[in-house]
Parts: structure tokens; C-alpha cells; sequence
């Protein structure tokens, strides 16, 4: 079990720094799916995308990882307006990819299951990180 929580905490990490940079290698596919009633979508981008790479960053250490994982946590469910959007405007095509309402359904159905992978990753003060 051990392992397999390095495996997943070095995906997750490798994950959510790559998905942070694509905020600023990709803007317009992000600001794209903003929804409208958010002001400053070029400002929220960005700020996800810084987000995405220190919250990751705060996995690495086991001193922050519970604070890195409870910030994933409510990043990902501030996201989900975002995926309701997505869903409401399906289909439409976002850069190369053709977001159909399955895979919108899909994306959206995801964020319980990542919020529920990172928070594997929270230790009770009982239990500190070991790996």
C-alpha cells in the first residue's frame, strides 16, 4: 500500500503542475469555459493556474501535504461551475478537442473522484506521513 500511495501522490503532483502550466501555455481554452457571470476570466485563469502548481507543490512535503490536499480539495469544487457550464454548452469545441455532452458529464462526474484520490492522501494527526 505504501507504493502504491507514492504512485499516486507522484501522479497527482506531476498532474497538477503540468494542468498549472497549461493555464499559461493554453489560456484560451480555459477562459473559454469560464462562465459568464465571473468577472476577470483572464485573471481567474491565471490565478488557477498558479494554484494548481503550489498547491501541488505543497503535496511534495509531508509537512504541507494535508494543507496541499485540502486546498485541491476546495480548488476543485470552486471548479465546478466551471464544469456546469461545460455541460449547459455542450457541444461545442474547445481548441482541438470537441467536447461532446458525454464528456462533459464525464469531466464533471470526475471532480468527486479527484477530490476523493487527493483527500486519500490526508493523515489524522495520529497518523503522520510515512512515505
Amino acid at each position: 500500500m505504501k507504493t502504491l500511495k507514492k504512485i499516486s501522490l507522484f501522479i497527482l503532483i506531476t498532474g497538477y503542475i503540468l494542468a498549472g502550466i497549461n493555464h499559461f501555455v493554453h489560456p484560451n481554452g480555459y477562459i473559454k469555459i469560464i462562465p459568464d457571470y465571473l468577472p476577470y476570466p483572464v485573471l481567474l485563469n491565471l490565478l488557477a493556474g498558479i494554484c494548481e502548481i503550489t498547491f501541488a507543490v505543497l503535496l511534495i512535503f509531508p509537512a504541507t501535504r494535508n494543507w496541499g490536499a485540502w486546498l485541491i480539495i476546495l480548488m476543485l469544487a470552486a471548479f465546478l461551475p466551471v464544469h456546469i457550464t461545460m455541460l449547459q454548452q455542450a457541444p461545442f469545441q474547445l481548441g482541438k478537442l470537441y467536447v461532446t455532452p458525454l464528456l462533459a458529464w464525464i469531466r464533471l462526474l470526475l471532480q468527486p473522484i479527484l477530490m476523493l484520490w487527493v483527500g486519500w492522501h490526508i493523515q489524522t494527526k495520529s497518523k503522520p506521513h510515512t512515505y
